[in-house]
């Protein structure tokens, strides 16, 4: 059977999680032995069809009806694309938009829905990872039938890569005009950056003591061309503003190098940015749960450690 991958995109552009998630499909249709279908709804369909067309994908689908996000232009689209397809398991990103819609398209398509996977197994039947208990736990669902919805977290899965060979075809859909539409847009947390785009992120935790410290690591990140972002601590201070937390209850990033200054490593804030390329360690305690994911790991007083390195980099 195949699979049906949706893309998202916002203020223009497409989230990194659409190409997570067309990793997290080319290996479940590897595993069912059927082709991957992408899906894109809204927007510049057209340009987002071009940069989708990635190493694996098979056919990409360009609804151009709807706003930005719109849950019954979504719905609709991906509900009329699986059935025309034949989608026996239909992918969405874990995300605001995504949780939106994925439940009411399940029930569209009378099919069982599991959300949040950070790992799926397919064998005669779809087994999915999940994390509980703030990531301390892991565990896993079986899935009865051989079609399902499925959303995956970002984070979890490399981007799909290279340039691939996909048709592309434009669709139309017939979108139902009762029910939620889209009024506007606002940025909740929002200011003058996104981590998530960073590609070296300089975060800090606890152990800058003092708000007043935060200039020594801002001086860090603009010797390297970082980002600063930080631990939930500094942001429940109010010394960095939401939009700069790192972690389960911020945001999940990605970047080539990251850098943890003075952060113990709880599992809410390794949740949030465990998928980093490189990631860097400086703390105190020799014995902090950070170093067990760190690549590099220095134990040191950041206040001796950070001034060494601004004068290497600067």
């Amino acid at each position: 059977m195949s699979v049906l991958v949706v893309a998202e995109h916002r203020r223009g552009d497409l989230r990194d999680v659409s190409y997570e998630a067309i990793t997290a499909g080319r290996e479940l249709a590897d595993a069912r032995g059927g082709d991957l279908h992408v899906a894109v709804i809204g927007g510049d369909v057209d340009g987002f069809a071009e940069d989708l067309n990635r190493e694996g994908v098979d056919g990409i689908h360009a609804v151009a009806d709807g706003e930005e996000f719109d849950h019954n232009a979504y719905q609709a689209a991906v509900s009329t694309l699986a059935e025309r397809l034949d989608a026996g398991s239909v992918v969405v990103p874990n995300s605001v938009n995504g949780l939106d819609y994925a439940p009411a398209l399940a029930e569209a398509l009378g099919v069982p829905i599991v959300t949040d996977a950070v790992g799926i197994e397919y064998d005669d039947g779809l087994t999915v990872t999940r994390e509980m208990y703030g990531s301390k736990v892991e565990t896993t669902v079986d899935v009865a039938g051989d079609r399902f919805v499925l959303t995956v977290r970002g984070g979890e899965w490399p981007p799909a890569e290279g340039v691939g060979d996909a048709t592309v075809e434009s669709v139309e859909v017939d979108i139902p005009e009762s029910g939620a539409r889209v009024t506007g847009f606002e940025e909740v947390g929002g200011g003058d950056v996104d981590i998530a785009d960073a590609d070296v992120l300089v975060s800090v935790g606890r152990g800058i003591e003092e708000e007043e410290n935060l200039e020594l690591v801002e001086g860090l990140a603009d010797a390297l061309g970082a980002t600063l972002s930080a631990s939930r601590p500094i942001v429940d201070n109010g010394w960095l503003p939401k939009n700069r937390q790192v972690g389960q209850s911020g945001k999940v990033v990605t970047p080539d190098v990251y850098i943890a200054i003075g952060i113990s490593g709880a599992v809410q804030h390794v949740a949030g940015m465990k998928g980093s390329d490189t990631i860097i360690a400086i703390n105190t305690d020799p014995n902090a749960p950070i170093f067990d994911i760190a690549d590099y790991g220095i134990v040191g007083d950041l206040f001796d450690v950070v001034p060494e390195l601004i004068d290497e980099f600067a």
